[in-house]
């Protein structure tokens, strides 16, 4: 049985993709942040981690990937994640005052909000699952999941409320060992280059030469000196392909920091 770290508490929608991915004979542990997840993985606490990395709707997830470049960690498989977002209500609401959700759950339901609760006052926690459990204990409301207000006892006042339909979470499933997949469909790298005219051109002309088709770019601060920054590239192919490695060789070359975050399959 493997441990998984999540992103709790228990009814996330982190909770559901992993639950999708492992199956429900593992042992799951929730963690109170993104961070918390990734100090379990590293501290060996756990086997694996999951955590979300973007969002169809409101765009990358910063902490992970700032995380992603100071942890030593590896992307075991990718998980998409169709999100419904629900407007969920304690049983004995009759007024609704306080809305709890995520930022990034609120930002989906933005227009929503503003045509349904205009001015009501809405209130930020760590998860979806964590708005569910304040909803109960003030007797408000929740912006959350299907799973959160089964596990939690809240009424399903309004369904499926994200403004953008085919909303979408990409999920990372993480460990602390570097494997190549055989049936890897992308691969991830991060990279820090040198500080000269070219450097990302130069970086990224091996993929164009290659016939190599980036399906994300990010950057992010080093932290380690102003102006310096972490790049993250994924890729369609394994790294195990003699194109990619041609790719990947010459890019290093021009890197003072390279690490192949994984070669992984991803799930629909």
């Amino acid at each position: 049985m493997s441990k998984i770290a999540y992103l709790g508490p228990s009814a996330s929608f982190t909770h559901q993709a992993a639950l999708d991915y492992f199956g429900d004979d593992e042992q799951y542990i929730p963690q109170k942040s993104i961070a918390a997840v990734f100090d379990a993985l590293d501290n060996g606490e756990t086997d694996y981690a999951v955590v979300p990395v973007e969002n169809s709707t409101e765009g990358i997830v910063t902490v992970t990937f700032d995380l992603c470049s100071e942890k030593d960690v590896f992307i075991q498989a990718e998980k998409y994640l169709q999100i419904h977002q629900n407007f969920l209500l304690a049983k004995e609401t009759e007024t609704v005052t306080e809305i709890y959700s995520h930022p990034q759950a609120l930002a989906q339901c933005r227009m929503w909000l503003e045509k349904n609760y205009p001015g009501v006052q809405t209130i930020e926690t760590s998860s979806t699952s964590k708005a569910a459990q304040k909803a109960v204990e003030t007797g408000q409301a929740a912006i959350a999941g299907r799973l959160a207000a089964e596990q939690y006892g809240l009424n399903m006042a309004n369904e499926k409320i994200e403004d953008m339909k085919g909303n979408t979470t990409r999920f990372l499933i993480l460990s602390q060992e570097m494997t190549i997949a055989s049936d890897a469909t992308k691969t991830s790298l991060m990279f820090a280059l040198q500080d000269k005219v070219g450097a990302l051109y130069d970086a990224l002309l091996p993929f164009k030469e290659h016939e190599i088709n980036l399906s994300m770019i990010q950057s992010r601060p080093s932290k380690i000196a102003q102006w310096e920054y972490i790049f993250f590239v994924d890729f369609l192919g394994s790294a195990e392909c003699p194109n990619i490695k041609q790719a990947m060789d010459q890019l290093e070359k021009n890197c003072k920091v390279f690490k192949i975050m994984g070669s992984y399959k991803t799930y629909l």
